[in-house]
């Protein structure tokens, strides 16, 4: 007799889903390779994004149209949870383990609505821990955006060095001079350092960097620095907030060119203790020796 015959009712359980993030060429071609491999047409689709979602095993694989970049084929990695209740647990575990993690809240990407956390591997690889608020956007939204995420600006064999707030700041980089086409810094100012370690940082960056190379930095900074904020969110890694003039001020003082402004947040992220602050980000080249 089969077990869901009769009268008892069928209760779908929600389970934790291993997530996987793939950067494609060509859309169309990885959404006919991954409906044989799965057996199904995919869960969602859309004209500049895909995702399949088979039950065993239970995975999440979404194909981001991006072609190959810095980072390879592989965009991220993460789990879909449940429910925010062991959202909150998982990362309140990795916090306390000394994990720093980055929180969205209610972020819209991939044409649904998510909360979630990143955290970065020793290696530099992407976990996304999130939950799934809606599934059912009429638009992508832009809290996933491989410029944000990977930088897909670079030519195909481009060399990548990054460096993200939380992880340690090395005396000398593996790579060699001028091997580098960039070099990103993320968060790298939001914790505090000394002058010396702060302009060390920066040398390398440029001795790594080859001529015509850029230098690309992603902080928080404030109209005037905070020594010691103490924030809610995904600001809470943050132990030092610069003001974005002194930023400026640091890069031009060195042998760095063509210092630009990307992007200034309006409105800020935070107000606290009088100091407004606001996602940044800056790029900066270094010269091309001319024969």
């Amino acid at each position: 007799m089969s077990l869901l015959t009769g009268a008892l009712p069928i209760v779908e359980t929600k389970v934790a889903r291993f997530h996987i993030s793939l950067n494609v060429s060509d859309l169309e071609k990885s959404i006919r390779f991954y409906s044989i491999l799965f057996d199904r047409q995919p869960d969602k689709r859309r004209d500049d994004y895909a995702k399949f979602e088979p039950d065993h095993p239970p995975l999440v694989v979404s194909l981001e149209p991006n072609g190959r970049c810095g980072g390879g084929t592989l965009n991220h990695l993460g789990i879909r949870l449940p429910d925010a209740r062991q959202l909150v647990s998982v990362q309140e575990r990795l916090e306390r383990a000394g994990i720093r993690s980055q929180r969205e809240e209610g972020v819209e990407c991939c044409y649904a609505r998510q909360t979630k956390f990143w955290v970065q591997d020793p290696d530099g690889t992407l976990w996304e821990f999130y939950t799934l608020d809606e599934d059912e956007l009429d638009h992508r939204g832009a809290g996933q955006s491989l410029e944000v995420m990977t930088s897909s600006t670079l030519p195909e064999e481009a060399t990548v060095w990054e460096h993200m707030l939380g992880t340690p700041i090395p005396l000398r980089s593996e790579a060699c001079e001028n091997s580098t086409d960039e070099v990103r810094l993320r968060g790298s100012l939001n914790v505090p350092l000394g002058k010396e370690e702060k302009d060390r940082l920066l040398e390398e960056a440029i001795r790594m960097l080859k001529p015509g190379g850029r230098l690309l930095i992603r902080i928080l900074s404030g109209d005037r620095e905070h020594p010691a904020p103490e924030l809610p969110g995904k600001g809470a890694p943050v132990r030092f907030v610069p003001a974005k003039d002194d930023v400026v001020g640091w890069i031009a003082g060195s042998k760095l060119e063509g210092i630009r402004l990307l992007k200034y947040d309006d409105p800020p992220c935070f107000q606290c203790d009088g100091v407004t602050m606001r996602e940044t980000h800056l790029e900066a080249f270094k010269p091309i020796t001319k024969a």
